[in-house]
């Protein structure tokens, strides 16, 4: 693989996994425009290796949670699983049940495959999240953190969240939507969404990795893989903070019109 498709791969996923225009579908559109197929038996060990990126972007943007959650699971465990006044505790707790309902997601794998490759299909999930975006913004959101939030709350970030298994459906989108149509506080629904892309990004790479090893690794993908891993997770990382700031501002909306525009392109060229 040219070193340089490596780069733009990376681009894309650091961008696009974060961003709530949907990683999937922007990947599997630019991997049939670049014909990434010619260079690779099999792009599942560099797909793996890209999401492993925007995994590390996530440790960096929220290592201070992140360590305050490893902290509270120990005391909670200690301490007889109690919650009261200890929102770090809740967190958790809405954080294993929004997971939990990725279980499905594994029944459902030959089914969303098959439609990787369909640029009608990846369109008009794109313009469903372009939809999803603008009422997210416009009207959802509210005071609820994880503090005070109920736990059904996490139940429907979880389903939204299985939705965007889909290609053209955004997870950071969807999670980031249900978070905001819950009446979680901005800032919240930002932290909460990106948390709950760590068990769900090591899961797909641990799920994924028995047909990985079947196929075999390239070993001349080595370096390509090493810099898509960084270049992921710095795109990643850069996309975290503007999702902060543009949610935050209440700017989702051009998001929004993004995937609208791509995915309309994209219907338009899968009929031509």
């Amino acid at each position: 693989m040219p070193i340089w498709i490596a780069i733009v791969l990376g681009v894309v996923q650091g961008l696009t996994e974060f961003l709530p225009v949907s990683s999937s579908g922007h990947l599997a559109l630019m991997q049939n425009i670049l014909d990434v197929h010619k260079y690779l038996d099999n792009a599942l060990a560099f797909d793996i290796v890209l999401h492993l990126g925007t995994l590390v972007a996530v440790f960096v943007a929220f290592w201070a949670d992140i360590k305050e959650l490893v902290v509270e699971f120990f005391g909670f465990v200690k301490d007889g699983f109690k919650i009261k006044d200890r929102p770090y505790r809740r967190l958790i707790v809405m954080l294993l049940i929004a997971t939990a309902l990725m279980v499905p997601a594994a029944l459902l794998d030959e089914l969303v495959s098959a439609v990787m490759s369909s640029t009608l299909f990846i369109g008009c999930a794109l313009c469903v999240t372009a939809v999803m975006l603008s009422f997210a913004d416009k009207s959802g959101g509210g005071e609820k953190t994880s503090a005070d939030a109920p736990y059904r709350s996490a139940l429907v970030v979880g389903a939204m969240q299985l939705f965007a298994i889909v290609p053209g459906i955004s997870r950071s989108g969807s999670t980031l939507c249900g978070g905001l149509f819950s009446g979680f506080e901005r800032e919240f629904a930002v932290k909460f969404a990106f948390l709950l892309s760590i068990p769900a990004v090591l899961g797909a790479a641990v799920f994924e990795l028995p047909d990985m090893f079947a196929s075999g690794f390239d070993k001349s993908l080595i370096v390509p893989c090493i810099i898509g891993f960084v270049v992921s997770a710095v795109f990643g990382y850069l996309a975290i903070k503007t999702v902060q700031l543009l949610t935050k501002k209440r700017s989702l909306r051009w998001f929004g019109l993004y995937c609208a525009v791509v995915g309309v392109v994209s219907i338009i060229l899968s009929v031509l």
